[in-house]
């Protein structure tokens, strides 16, 4: 089953340029040195269209990727940058007429419920500006149409988080270690999206060389990094690294096989071995 995945947002938190910040990569003419916060766009061929979490800079995302339709909303945990876009979710709602499904984990599920009550608990009178989310509590693997997802548990710093794996395509960001579990997961990929933030450690978040070593162990054919800030000039850093690996930037489309929603995890796993 054919796909393509559109980077939507390969920057932190901040974005790239940060406000205020005078560096070269934030003064760069390179269209791929400016990066919006972080989020994908899955086109499955003959659906679904779903987006992986809705970052604050999703309006201008689906404006500048022409995305006019959302079928499901995959969220990889509740940090601002990837969810405080959710009110921008109100439009598909209205151009679909219907309510939108959701899927997180259940811290993701509970902090969502309480950041935007309005959208879960609304008053009792309707409003058109009040977005419609189905919002369901993953557990396992589950399909969303034809596309079956897989998802992928991940350390965020100490909190567990999720990627999410369709066919021969992980999607992992926001992350500095995987869980044992998760290894087997990553058998057999085509193409991997990982976090690398920056050369310098840092707490939550892969370093280049860490991405690198995740890199050599879980072999895909190819690797975008994502989740990047100011400290990588896209040229520069991309000029060094393996091939096979390359910085992903905003606007970024790769073709994916999104695999068959029938073939379970345990099937997938057993077939590339």
């Amino acid at each position: 089953m054919n796909a393509v995945v559109t980077i939507l947002g390969s920057g932190t938190s901040h974005g790239v340029p940060m406000i205020g910040c005078t560096c070269a990569v934030c003064q760069s003419a390179d269209p791929r040195d400016r990066r919006s916060r972080p989020s994908i766009h899955i086109n499955v061929d003959g659906g679904p269209s779903i987006l992986v979490d809705t970052s604050t800079d999703l309006r201008q995302q689906a404006l500048a990727n022409r995305i006019a339709r959302v079928d499901a909303i995959l969220f990889t945990h509740s940090h601002a940058d990837h969810v405080m876009g959710l009110d921008d979710v109100r439009r598909f709602n209205v151009m679909q007429g219907g309510a939108i499904p959701a899927y997180a984990d259940e811290r993701t599920a509970a902090d969502l419920r309480r950041t935007f009550s309005y959208i879960f608990n609304p008053p009792s009178e309707k409003s058109g500006g009040i977005p419609r989310i189905d919002l369901t509590t993953v557990a396992g693997r589950f399909n969303i149409g034809s596309a079956g997802i897989q998802p992928v548990p991940l350390f965020h710093g100490k909190r567990p988080i999720l990627g999410y794996r369709l066919g021969t395509f992980a999607y992992l960001t926001d992350c500095n270690r995987l869980p044992d579990e998760t290894w087997p997961l990553l058998e057999g990929l085509d193409i991997l999206v990982l976090d690398a933030l920056r050369h310098r450690p840092h707490p939550t978040h892969f370093t280049v060389a860490e991405a690198l070593t995740v890199v050599e162990r879980v072999r895909p054919r190819h690797t975008y990094l994502t989740h990047i800030c100011h400290d990588l000039p896209h040229g520069a850093t991309n000029a060094w690294l393996p091939q096979g690996v390359e910085l992903a930037y905003d606007g970024l489309v790769v073709p994916i096989d999104a695999g068959d929603a029938s073939t379970s995890a345990e099937a997938l796993v057993d077939k590339w071995r």
